[in-house]
């Protein structure tokens, strides 16, 4: 992930605020507890509310302002910005020039289930704007492609990393990290090989490893350093590039590995290789 945030641009959309301004909202495909959305800005956008969901934003572009618990705030580009739920707000650009960000709205109940075994309470930042690369490295995982549906394991995934990041900002005591239960990511491990060409619900790992969603992304990150999502991920990515060297069409691997569609797949595989597959395809051909 790269340092400037304003580099993760989604793809299609006017990047700068610097042409004539054009205010929009977009959402990305619901997921259940979940709710991501781009915004830009010009002006004191909303009035005072309140959400029963966490608010975790990061700013793109200008200066993002808001009245929150008896004071006025301001995140800039790369900051991230923390709401409680139930607390009222306001919103807009802090400047004259256009504002531009992300916002990610989550239930408590998913955030609660992440952290009930540590027996941490819903975490609360005292500042609401906070400057961390991991966190941000989070959010922006699941707020980049915002017209890409998330699944299980990309939310839990995405879930035990904002919790860990919550808590860390909310001042509780460093959790001593367990013992990492080998068997059981190894078994997840296993199976998320053999059933990579098709999605894998969280239920699934559970049941075969016995650990929750949660405790399993974490211990699989200790393990693998990845998450189980971005492990069955590349594992369609290898068997993609075995299909391409074979000459197999585009559109016909997309479909047999698992993915939506060809441009699901281009969208991956030069996330992951740096160059997409019609590229590779013609690299393998010239060498041959």
């Amino acid at each position: 992930m790269q340092d400037d945030p304003r580099s993760q641009v989604f793809a299609g959309l006017e990047r700068s605020c610097d042409r004539p301004v054009r205010e929009w909202i977009i959402s990305a495909p619901a997921f259940p507890g979940i709710e991501r959305i781009e915004a830009r800005f010009t002006g004191n956008a909303f009035e005072p509310h309140r959400h029963d969901t966490y608010a975790l934003g990061v700013t793109l572009e200008g200066v993002q302002t808001f009245r929150y618990r008896g004071g006025r705030r301001s995140s800039t580009p790369g900051k991230i910005i923390v709401l409680h739920p139930d607390e009222m707000h306001d919103g807009g650009a802090g400047t004259d020039e256009c504002l531009r960000y992300r916002m990610l709205y989550l239930h408590p109940s998913l955030l609660w289930r992440a952290l009930e075994g540590s027996r941490t309470p819903l975490p609360f930042l005292r500042q609401p704007v906070v400057k961390d690369n991991a966190l941000r490295s989070a959010l922006l995982s699941a707020l980049t492609s915002l017209n890409e549906g998330m699944d299980d394991l990309s939310a839990d995934d995405l879930i035990a990393r904002v919790a860990e990041g919550l808590v860390r900002h909310a001042g509780y005591p460093p959790k001593r990290s367990g013992r990492v239960a080998w068997r059981a990511v190894s078994i997840a491990r296993d199976y998320l090989y053999e059933n990579a060409d098709r999605t894998v619900r969280s239920e699934e790992l559970e049941r075969v490893t016995g650990l929750d969603r949660y405790a399993l992304s974490r211990q699989f990150r200790a393990r693998y350093a990845t998450s189980p999502h971005r492990f069955l991920i590349m594992r369609r990515l290898e068997r993609a590039r075995g299909m391409i060297e074979q000459g197999e069409p585009l559109a016909d691997i997309a479909a047999t590995i698992g993915f939506a569609d060809q441009s699901h797949l281009t969208r991956h595989f030069k996330k992951a290789f740096g160059v997409t597959p019609g590229r590779w395809a013609a690299l393998i051909a010239a060498d041959r």
